[in-house]
């Protein structure tokens, strides 16, 4: 059966592969800090996405979708390279250069950290994603798919900037994890606009700039086969949007969900969906695009209700790194399907190769979710880990993850300022909300999950912290 299975996905690739014309083009629409239920398909009455919704009736909604770190560059680099975080060594936000902790091209990246206000040591993050990995844009440049960036990258200073991975084309990629301001020229007291997005309308929302630069590169490149990382700064702070859409959230019933300024924020992402889904279906592309839509991590709690998920970005709890994911091709994807395996972000590139039948020479962490996508069949039983050995503020300190099954189970590298166990355990089949620990109750499962995890760790060759040396030691 597996055979068969792994002969009928080759045939469909190689199908694919053949002429230029039948080639799939690829887009994926990577927003920022967007929760798990700030879209109306996936339980929101307040936030209202009709395009975005119109994504998942005609395709397929992943209910148990992860973003592969609950912080952005770590995800996003996992995303692009299907490797974790952990194996790359970005296992946090990558400070810009205009934040006083940024590292400078140039100088020794030291191995730990040194603020001895912790109790432990941490290891210091990676500050740019090395240009020997391997991204979706390179591998798909092999078989002679042009390829565009637009909007957030921060995965790095000039030298790492989206044309050193592949990418032909770069509008707003660059170190910055946020933007100085939504609205042209994009300034704020201290950051004067965007390197990589020339103004050009005084007051023009950034998201509309953004999507109306997506248009014009498939509008470009419509009689060729195309990969488009449309990666939007918003829902990401500061939370800024168009007043009048504003206005219309201010007097609109509040639920669990309450911030207009959000809401319309995250209007502005599904108008800009909706841009996207009107070209494709005027350039007669719809039947051969695949969209892949989902965010980098869960919801800011501060502007965010990521109910019934507990905590928010950051955290090593669902509402972190829990995140939605839809996949939407017409003809190729059934309509109104849903699927609840595990995915994460690590999967996207062996997916994007497996449908653009373009063979994978190298190793990476995730497996390709083409055969759930399209019915032929589910994928077999996994495991699934995080590792986020820095401190976060003051929120949360070091931790590791595994999920397996229902299973999931949180190790905790300090946890007394946080008033925690150092290890839990949750059932998330029964406890989504995770308010009932397991771990005292179930002995053998926690064992079990946590050799799982050591064996990992090893495997992908993790930092951990560690405990500062004592004066006069060695």
């Amino acid at each position: 059966m597996k055979l068969r299975l792994a002969l009928l996905v080759f045939s469909f690739s190689v199908s694919l592969s053949c002429s230029s014309d039948s080639r799939p083009n690829i887009i994926i629409v990577h927003v920022d800090d967007l929760g798990w239920t700030d879209l109306g398909c996936f339980g929101s009455d307040y936030y209202e996405t009709p395009h975005i919704d119109r994504l998942a009736a005609e395709g397929m909604i992943f209910t148990n979708a992860y973003a592969a770190a609950a912080v952005c560059s770590p995800s996003r680099a996992a995303l692009l390279t299907g490797r974790y975080p952990a194996r790359l060594g970005i296992t946090d936000w990558i400070r810009a250069r205009f934040n006083a902790d940024a590292w400078e091209p140039g100088t020794p990246i030291p191995e730990f950290e040194s603020d001895t206000s912790r109790r432990l040591s941490t290891p210091v993050n990676q500050p740019y994603l090395p240009h020997d990995e391997i991204t979706i844009a390179e591998h798909l440049k092999s078989a002679g798919y042009v390829s565009a960036h637009i909007g957030k990258w921060h995965l790095g200073r000039e030298d790492w900037y989206p044309g050193s991975q592949g990418f032909d084309v770069n509008i707003g990629g660059c170190d910055f994890g946020q933007p100085p301001s939504y609205f042209d020229p994009y300034e704020n007291e201290r950051v004067k606009g965007i390197p990589t997005l020339a103004p050009r309308r005084e007051g023009e929302y950034l998201t509309e700039r953004e999507v109306d630069e997506a248009v014009r590169f498939i509008q470009a490149h419509k009689d060729q086969a195309f990969f488009l990382y449309y990666a939007p700064y918003a829902v990401h702070t500061p939370i800024q949007a168009k007043p009048e859409v504003e206005a219309k959230y201010e007097a609109k019933e509040k639920t669990n969900h309450t911030n207009p300024a959000y809401a319309a924020m995250v209007e502005s992402v599904d108008d800009a969906v909706g841009r996207i889904l009107e070209t494709l279906q005027e350039l007669k592309l719809a039947k051969r695009t695949l969209i892949l839509f989902t965010s980098d991590n869960g919801g800011l709690e501060r502007v965010t209700d990521n109910a019934p998920l507990r905590d928010g970005k950051g955290s090593p709890y669902e509402g972190g790194i829990r995140v939605p994911l839809i996949a939407w091709w017409p003809g190729s994807i059934p309509s109104g399907s849903s699927s609840d395996m595990l995915v994460s972000s690590i999967d996207y590139l062996p997916t994007i190769a497996d449908v653009a039948g373009v063979p994978l020479n190298h190793s990476v962490d995730g497996q390709s979710l083409w055969p759930t996508m399209s019915g032929v069949a589910g994928m077999e039983s996994r495991e699934l880990f995080w590792h986020f050995p820095q401190y976060r503020y003051d929120q949360v300190g070091p931790y590791s993850i595994v999920r397996s099954g229902d299973w999931k189970l949180i190790r905790y590298y300090d946890p007394e300022p946080y008033e925690v166990n150092r290890i839990e355990l949750f059932n998330l089949a029964a406890d989504v909300r995770e308010e009932r620990d397991l771990a005292g109750e179930q002995i053998e499962k926690a064992n079990e999950l946590e050799a799982l995890l050591d064996a990992w760790l090893e495997s992908v060759g993790a930092r951990l912290p560690v405990e500062y040396l004592k004066e006069g030691t060695d």
